[in-house]
């Protein structure tokens, strides 16, 4: 008997497209039986974002990030042709017209497989993320554990 294959992604883009192809990927990786984790770092911590403002103690620098970054998947802005906004609406408008799901949803269907969201504690310290502000169910580790995961991996992305 074989071991179970594993995929293993850092998500270090915050763009609504580059988002969306790393939980695809790993929702397909999952579904062919693969133990899968996304490590989120730097501006892929946005996809984990609750969509709501959580009232959490923070310095200036921390409120000033807080205030750039987008508040969740579905505010993230796509990497080519955003159009100051106008982009990822058109983007959203092709997903529903072809019945295809939305980041959130990949999202949440990622935890519904039990692919591993794992937040980078190093990034969450520098941009003042606090584990109240991300979603339920995500674990929190740093950049030792995601090379151990690595390490044997069969697939490992950077995105």
């Amino acid at each position: 008997m074989s071991e179970k294959k594993t995929t293993n992604i850092i998500l270090f883009s915050g763009d609504y497209d580059k988002a969306m192809a790393a939980y695809i990927i790993a929702n397909g990786a999952a579904a062919y039986d693969h133990d899968v984790t996304i490590f989120h770092t730097f501006w892929g911590l946005n996809a984990l974002r609750k969509d709501e403002q959580i009232p959490v103690q923070k310095g200036f620098v921390e409120k000033m990030f807080s205030r750039m970054m987008p508040r969740g998947a579905d505010k993230m802005a796509l990497s080519k042709m955003n159009f100051a906004g106008f982009g990822p609406k058109m983007i959203k408008g092709v997903i529903k017209k072809h019945n295809a799901m939305t980041l959130p949803q990949l999202v949440e269907m990622a935890q519904e497989q039990d692919i591993k969201l794992v937040a980078c504690t190093m990034t969450m310290d520098l941009l003042g993320l606090q584990k109240e502000e991300l979603l339920d169910g995500v674990e929190y580790a740093g950049v030792a554990a995601y090379l151990a995961d690595a390490e044997n991996g069969n697939v490992n992305l950077f995105i």
